[in-house]
C-alpha cells in the first residue's frame, strides 16, 4: 500500500496554533570554552567580538534571538540532512523536544551514534556536564504529526529514511507553518519533539530556564543524572537497537586516561 500524499491543501486542514517550551542539550562547557584562550572577561568579550565577525550573518528576523536559538538558522550551505532539513542551500531548522527527559534520550542517542562511527575511540573515563535549556515557542500555525490524519503515516517515524520528513516540511513552510510536533523515535517513553521552521516562533529572545545534566557513556550503555530536580535515566546498550546504525558497535573498549 502506498502512503498518502500531503498537498499543502491536506496540510492546512490539519495546522493548528502551538505553544509551549522546547527543550535542547548543549555540553556546558558552550558558555567558557574561550575563557581558556584568555587571561580576562575583558580579553574574553574582545574575543568573542573577532569571532562573531568571522559568522555568516543572521537572518534579519533572528538576529534578535540568543545565540543558542539562532545558531541553526545562520549557517547555510547545510552539510548533511537531518529529519526535517535537506541538505545543502536550505532553510534552518531548530530541534527542540517537549520535555527534558525527551531531550536527553536524544542527546544520548547521538553519543551512541559517535562512538558506533568512531570504533577507535575510547569511552570517556568520566560523565560530561551538559546543560539543558528551554525555549519558549508560540505559533498560530503548527502541523502535529502525532494527531488527526497525519499520525496514520508511518513515514515520519521511519529511523534513516528522512525524505518524507523533509518532503513534508517544505509543504508546511509552503502553507506558512512554523512548527512541526513529532513523536521521538529515540525517547522510549514516545515524548514529543518540535521542530521550529522560523525564529518568528520563538516567543522569547532567550533561554527561560536551564538545568544541569550529567551522562556518563560505557560499556553498559549510559546514565543521564539531572541535578535539580534529580533525576536518573538508564540508557542499557540495546535501548537504540533498531537503529542500523548502531549494528556495529563496539562496547567494549577502554575508557580514555
Amino acid at each position: 500500500m502506498s502512503r498518502p500524499i500531503w498537498t499543502q491543501d491536506a496540510l492546512r486542514s490539519e495546522a493548528r496554533p502551538y505553544a509551549g517550551p522546547a527543550w535542547r542539550f548543549v555540553e556546558a562547557q558552550h558558555r567558557v570554552s574561550t575563557l581558556k584562550l584568555v587571561d580576562s572577561l575583558a580579553e574574553q568579550a574582545a574575543l568573542e567580538e573577532i569571532l562573531e565577525a568571522t559568522k555568516p550573518p543572521l537572518p534579519e528576523d533572528c538576529r534578535a534571538l540568543d545565540y543558542l536559538l539562532a545558531t541553526p538558522f545562520r549557517y547555510r550551505p547545510y552539510p548533511a540532512g537531518s529529519r526535517f532539513r535537506r541538505a545543502g542551500l536550505t532553510p534552518g531548522v531548530w530541534y527542540g523536544a517537549e520535555a527534558p527527559e525527551t531531550a536527553a534520550a536524544e542527546m544520548v542517542f547521538y553519543r551512541f551514534l559517535f562512538y558506533a562511527e568512531s570504533p577507535e575511540t575510547p569511552f570517556p573515563d568520566d560523565a560530561a556536564d551538559y546543560t539543558a535549556f528551554s525555549a519558549e515557542v508560540a505559533t498560530p500555525v503548527a502541523v502535529d504529526l502525532t494527531a488527526g490524519a497525519l499520525a496514520t503515516d508511518p513515514a515520519w517515524a521511519h529511523l534513516t529514511d528522512n525524505a518524507a520528513c523533509q518532503d513534508l516540511a517544505e509543504e508546511a513552510r509552503a502553507i506558512g507553518a512554523e512548527v512541526i510536533r513529532y513523536a521521538s523515535v529515540r525517547d522510549p517513553a514516545r515524548g514529543a519533539n518540535l521542530a521550529v521552521l522560523t525564529c518568528r516562533a520563538f516567543a522569547a529572545p532567550q533561554p527561560v530556564e536551564r538545568q544541569t545534566w550529567r551522562i556518563r557513556i560505557g560499556s553498559t550503555g549510559a546514565q543521564a543524572l539531572r541535578e535539580h530536580p534529580r533525576l536518573g535515566i538508564e540508557f542499557p546498550k540495546d535501548s537504540f537497537a533498531p537503529d542500523p546504525r548502531l549494528a556495529g558497535m563496539i562496547w567494549d573498549r577502554p575508557r580514555a586516561r
